[in-house]
């Protein structure tokens, strides 16, 4: 919709409240007590409360996944305040639809004191013309911007912006918040109203297929409704309604943490494709997805380590990469890192290190710091031999230093044992030799 037309009628949110609305549209909350999940940003003098039950025109940035709330708290801000709202499409609209609606506001503030909300959708969507165009708006409090994004805005909104916008951070919902969300929306008469029931299986078969996503759950529960017959939703009734059948597997039950466990030992049994299953089974029962990039993570240093330095790398950009786009695109990102790190050469080497060295702690192999090794930068530190005859590496030959770096009692502890698996072959030879330098053997 372009700005000249939300500016006349108020923008596409204002009357969607029709009893042919979508359920999803329908069920949207009215008020911050109804907004589901968000619990911070719901506290009393939060910066949102403040926005809507002071009545402060303060210009928000919402940042978080699909369906947690973005659109609705934007609805809320402007029922709740008797503003008007103005939306303008960031996949549509260009400079000259955003500078309409902001000088739409303007005349209506000058004439009648009405303030506008001007709520932008996908505002990551924009281009850097697109958001200066918001600026005099949001500077003079001409409007008060509510922006949505799904992608981080210190990469995708220019700083001006930023700095001119209280940024407020949406979390994923919950199992239980989408349990909430449909149990509400099946008894509410803005919602079905009672007319149906459904069964747990199905409801928690649409618990998994939401993946934290309000809208998405209610657009699933609209078409279940739809295919029920006897005035129940069933489970074959979900299942033929979304077109996905239900996948067993329960994440807070023991399938949860099998399906996991296979995985990781089948990335680390190097099977790729068993490892592609068991990650497809957990994409598919709406598993977070950046609980399964930390458990890349964790394997990348536990099983596969200096074997080759590149799998952490990997792992930590698939994390950085899930967060920034999110489902579904994110399937090809951890898709991408499971097979990465399936073929590489294993490695427990690292892991068997630090547990070894922690367990000569834990059991009192402490020992005090060798003399030349404690910090003599103080005053006084040379008169009590703090620094002295230590050697500067650097200095040395191979810029290694024959010299005593561990305490007396774990003097010959061998903790770190390189395996001769991938790149760790060649760290082998080099920490034997780098070793025996330092220890002067």
């Amino acid at each position: 919709m372009g700005a000249a037309a939300g500016a006349g009628r108020g923008g596409s949110l204002s009357n969607s409240d029709h009893a042919a609305a979508p359920l999803a549209v329908r069920m949207r909350p009215r008020t911050l007590e109804e907004l589901v999940g968000q619990s911070s940003l719901k506290a009393a003098g939060s910066p949102l409360h403040q926005v809507v039950e002071g009545g402060q025109s303060l210009s928000l940035l919402l940042w978080g996944p699909p369906g947690t709330g973005k659109t609705t708290i934007a609805s809320i801000v402007s029922k709740s305040t008797d503003r008007r709202f103005v939306e303008v499409s960031a996949v549509s609209a260009g400079v000259k639809e955003v500078r309409a609606a902001i000088d739409s506001a303007r005349a209506e503030l000058v004439a009648t004191g009405k303030e506008t909300v001007l709520f932008v959708d996908e505002v990551h969507r924009f281009s850097k013309a697109q958001q200066d165009a918001l600026l005099p708006g949001v500077e003079n409090r001409w409007v008060t911007l509510v922006a949505a994004t799904t992608e981080n805005p210190f990469f995708s909104v220019i700083s001006p912006l930023l700095s001119r916008s209280l940024l407020l951070r949406l979390e994923s919902l919950t199992d239980d918040d989408i349990r909430g969300v449909l149990l509400r929306a099946l008894e509410d008469e803005r919602g079905l109203g009672g007319s149906v029931t459904i069964n747990h299986e199905a409801l928690d078969h649409l618990v998994r297929l939401a993946g934290g996503d309000a809208r998405r759950s209610l657009t699933y529960l609209e078409a279940a409704a739809g295919a029920a017959s006897a005035g129940e939703i069933t489970l074959e009734a979900a299942e033929r309604a979304v077109d996905q059948a239900a996948v067993r597997y329960d994440r807070q039950g023991d399938q949860h943490y099998d399906v996991v466990s296979a995985f990781i030992k089948s990335v680390r049994g190097s099977d790729a494709d068993a490892a592609l299953h068991y990650l497809a089974r957990m994409i598919e029962a709406g598993e977070d997805p950046r609980f399964i990039a930390r458990r890349l993570m964790i394997l990348a240093s536990e099983d596969i380590g200096l074997a080759d330095s590149t799998a952490l790398q990997t792992a930590v950009a698939a994390a950085q990469t899930v967060q920034l786009i999110g489902m579904p695109e994110a399937q090809l990102t951890l898709a991408h890192a499971t097979i990465a790190l399936a073929v590489a050469p294993k490695s427990n080497a690292v892991t068997n290190a630090i547990f070894a060295a922690r367990a000569d702690v834990a059991a009192g192999k402490i020992g005090n710091v060798p003399p030349h090794l404690r910090d003599a930068h103080y005053e006084g530190a040379k008169k009590i031999g703090h620094g002295d005859a230590y050697k500067y590496a650097h200095d040395e030959p191979f810029g290694i230093a024959t010299q005593q770096y561990a305490p007396d009692t774990v003097i010959d502890a061998e903790y770190y044992q390189p395996t001769t698996h991938g790149a760790e072959a060649g760290v082998k030879e080099r920490w034997e030799k780098i070793r025996g330098i330092v220890r002067g053997s």
